[in-house]
């Protein structure tokens, strides 16, 4: 099960905890169930960059920081098992 989180609290387990929205989680959840089907739209793909670029800037973290942790949390959920 993916960890839990609320409005913008730090997630993971680097060297500094980036901090996560429920709704960005779902949103990649929704992208990569997508991806999982071979179904992804571009309005889907775009969706999630966006929301991420949005993120990263309005909480003055690194974009790139955002993303890799957000995906790590929804592809590989079993990393925060162990």
């Amino acid at each position: 099960m993916a960890p839990q989180c609320g409005r913008n609290q730090p997630v993971g387990s680097g060297h500094a905890a980036i901090e996560l929205t429920d709704e960005l989680i779902e949103l990649e959840r929704s992208a990569w169930a997508e991806q999982q089907e071979n179904w992804l739209t571009v309005e889907t793909a775009q969706a999630v960059q966006a929301a991420i670029t949005a993120h990263a800037e309005a909480t003055r973290q690194s974009r790139y920081d955002v993303e890799r942790e957000l995906r790590r949390i929804v592809r590989h959920p079993a990393e925060d098992d162990g």
